[in-house]
């Protein structure tokens, strides 16, 4: 090799070596578990290089980065799946067996593709590949780094994800015990949770640590897959003689969707948090401060009215550091659109094809396209891992395939809506079979009470606020493309107007609407459930305007390159470059929010670590010794017992940190799932009976009704009863197998 190659080629690994020189400098002594679970996530991705670059063999990173996703996604559901139907138990070694019997069928797979002909790993584009694992490594490391500055899963909703983690990793079947209901097993979409565990479990890893990890790796993946899906659409949108510096917007506008995805807020930032105090400094009067869960508390809160909403994003996400559902399922989402999108294009070249076959191999190659039987497992999965995006992406998906069928079929009424509905109903059959193991457990009753028209609307200033930026922006670059196509076209229908548009550009409209769609639904209707008094479109905003972010993120991106590179007209390139100018505003939402609840994170002297049990010693001196007593003492899941609390409160701190159950938790958790009021408070008042009463007979029958090994007595227990506390009767009722030195926390292991 000449030198000035070898020059070259090792001046590329510089990016490489500096993240990871950097990552052993921030991270301290958890690089260790970084660098492991990024080695993982890279050797799965390779393993399954050939079943995702047959999926996405069209793109030019043949699913790179979506094959992280993938391998984790089959690894990881058929792992649950063998568990939840008893043929295995949920253990390192189940997790391990399954992932190698997957790689090594997926290494057979690659022998017989590379055999017909074809290489599933992306030779020809290695740059790309590269620039794509700099760019999620830099930005797993950037959240990683951050989440150490906050670590504590305290607050919010963290007790009951880190609690749901920690009983799964004890648990050896799953449905895992409830923790806050001993007597029942987790009766809500645990998938999210799961997955983390799995990964945990595969990787040899603590939870401790992995809490935190899980969702700066999403994070990190929030970023490569939007760069990986829109740097394709553009791609395909210049086409492939492209030269000078137009060969540079492929990578430029992914990058600005990974941004729009994963770091940007939304224009409330922008206009309450840098427009207002603005003016306010200007005229002289007090300025106002801002606090970053503002944007995601508007509607409702300001003006204060009877109609508080919820509408989160991202971003906010991450820097919070809650491990819900709606997080961990971004990666799954995302994939879901990569298959959709690598769909289309190729169902673009088979309906080329399909002039001449005869009817059954018509209908065989229609329902059997591996993309399409892909997406269908993953909507199943989302019963699992967050039922709202079951409903939203099968809508999303409906909307891509009935677009396309009206081109494939030329726009013929009859054979449009037959491939559709066998389509549809051969989605709807296999994401409802796939996931029986879970719905036959899951009961949905107590939480939906129906659909009911919405009897509260946001104000206008409001939905502009929040959503008008993306909204405007795909609306003018839909306007655009109508004018465009439709301009001087002799015959004007949908299947000349659809046939017309480049595969791009008719994917980024069918996200664009989707995401319009679900901003407007709350609007008109909102599903029932507890919080109906004051709270009632909360929920149902909340789930659907999240996956309107993400759509908007990489639909305004792609409509702003659309409008100002690839548009005629000059007043729509200045809307364009004026839409860029405040989504990089919108930006300054990370930093914002990054300060308030990080600190000073330029200060790597202050990282606390990623350890999301390290703040008992600080917030709970009284109970720690004793809450690690029983993580290191007690195997399986017995009961123990602590008092409850209301949800979002300091109560179950017991239960939370070990996944051990108690018999009842968070009261508006447990109702949500359960709905039985009156069950929920008996069960309270058997606890006050338990901690409170003489009758020392009573108190046993209690014991034994509820199957208690253990009596957590610490500070909860104290504050909540005072002097009615019966630590005699208490202490008599087994073995005190734990007693604080310094404080007056004990542990009763029952007879």
């Amino acid at each position: 090799m000449k030198p000035d190659k070898i020059i070259k080629s090792a001046g590329k690994a510089v990016p490489a070596v500096l993240l990871v020189a950097l990552s052993a400098f921030l991270l301290q002594g958890d690089v260790w578990t970084f660098w492991t679970w990024y080695l993982l996530a890279l050797v799965l991705g390779v393993a399954a290089m050939p079943l995702t670059g047959r999926l996405f063999r069209k793109f030019d990173d043949k699913g790179w980065i979506f094959s992280k996703v993938t391998a984790i996604a089959v690894t990881g559901f058929l792992t649950w799946f063998l568990v939840a139907v008893k043929l295995l138990k949920f253990t390192m070694v189940t997790c391990v067996a399954v992932t190698v019997i997957c790689a090594a069928l997926s290494v057979l797979l690659g022998c017989r593709e590379q055999k017909d002909g074809f290489e599933c790993i992306p030779f020809d584009h290695l740059q790309l590949v590269y620039a794509e694992e700099i760019l999620f490594f830099a930005f797993f490391l950037l959240w990683t780094y951050c989440a150490g500055f906050h670590p504590a899963a305290y607050g919010t909703e963290k007790f009951m994800d880190y609690g749901f983690m920690e009983a799964m990793m004890r648990s050896k079947t799953l449905p895992a015990t409830d923790l806050w209901y001993s007597q029942g097993k987790i009766n809500y979409y645990y998938g999210g949770q799961y997955f983390a565990v799995f990964l945990t479990k595969l990787s040899g890893t603590k939870v401790e640590l992995t809490y935190n990890l899980m969702r700066t790796f999403v994070a990190g993946l929030a970023f490569a897959m939007p760069f990986s899906l829109v740097y394709q659409m553009v791609r395909d949108c210049l086409g492939r003689n492209v030269s000078g510096w137009k060969k540079k917007l492929p990578a430029v506008t992914g990058f600005l969707a990974g941004i729009a995805v994963s770091i940007a807020g939304n224009m409330h930032y922008v206009v309450y948090g840098q427009i207002i105090p603005l003016i306010q400094k200007l005229k002289g009067e007090e300025v106002s401060s801002y606090w970053f869960p503002d944007a995601t508390r508007y509607i409702g809160f300001n003006p204060d009215v009877d109609d508080k909403t919820i509408h989160e994003f991202p971003c906010y996400s991450f820097v919070l550091g809650d491990l819900h559902a709606h997080v961990v399922d971004i990666m799954f989402v995302l994939l879901l659109l990569g298959l959709l999108y690598a769909w289309i294009k190729k169902v673009r070249m088979l309906n080329l094809t399909l002039e001449n076959t005869d009817r059954k191999e018509f209908w065989k190659k229609q329902l059997l396209m591996p993309q399409l039987l892909a997406a269908a497992a993953l909507l199943g999965m989302f019963h699992w891992t967050n039922y709202w995006d079951f409903v939203i992406y099968f809508v999303v998906t409906g909307g891509v395939v009935l677009f396309m069928n009206i081109i494939g079929q030329k726009g013929r009424a009859k054979w449009v809506l037959a491939v559709t509905a066998a389509q549809a109903a051969e989605i709807l059959i296999l994401a409802t079979v796939i996931i029986l193991p879970f719905t036959l457990q899951f009961d949905t009753s107590n939480m939906v009470q129906g659909v009911a028209l919405a009897q509260h609307h946001s104000l206008p200033h409001q939905l502009l606020v929040l959503w008008g930026l993306p909204a405007i922006l795909t609306i003018l670059f839909i306007v655009s493309l109508l004018v465009e196509k439709l301009r001087g076209a002799e015959k004007k229908s949908s299947y000349r107007l659809l046939a017309s548009m480049k595969l791009p550009d008719l994917f980024a409209v069918v996200m664009g609407l989707c995401a319009i769609g679900l901003v407007l639904i709350p609007e008109l209707v909102y599903v029932r459930d507890i919080y109906e008094n004051g709270n009632a479109r909360a929920n149902t905003m909340f789930k659907l305007t999240y996956q309107a972010y993400i759509m908007f993120g990489m639909t305004m991106i792609y409509a702003i390159f659309r409008l100002l590179i690839i548009g005629k007209n000059k007043l729509l390139k200045v809307l364009a470059v004026i839409g860029l100018f405040f989504f990089v505003w919108t930006c300054g939402y990370f930093g914002n929010s990054a300060h308030s609840w990080f600190g000073e994170i330029w200060k790597p002297s202050q990282y606390k670590g990623l350890n999301a049990t390290a703040f008992l010693e600080s917030d709970f001196p009284e109970d720690v010794k004793g809450i690690h007593w029983l993580k290191e003492n007690i195997q399986d899941a017995p009961v123990v017992l602590e008092a409850n609390g209301d949800s979002y409160s300091e109560y179950e701190r017991v239960s939370a940190m070990t996944g051990l159950p108690t018999i009842m938790g968070w009261y508006v958790h447990e109702w949500l799932w359960r709905g039985d009021v009156a069950d929920l408070n008996d069960k309270i008042a058997d606890i006050e009976n338990i901690y409170t009463s003489t009758d020392e007979t009573h108190v046993k029958e209690l014991l034994q009704e509820y199957d208690v090994s253990y009596i957590f007595v610490g500070s909860c227990e104290r504050n909540k009863y005072g002097e009615s506390l019966n630590n005699e009767l208490l202490r008599s009722l087994g073995e005190v197998v734990f007693q604080d030195t310094e404080y007056q926390t004990y542990i009763v292991k029952v007879k």
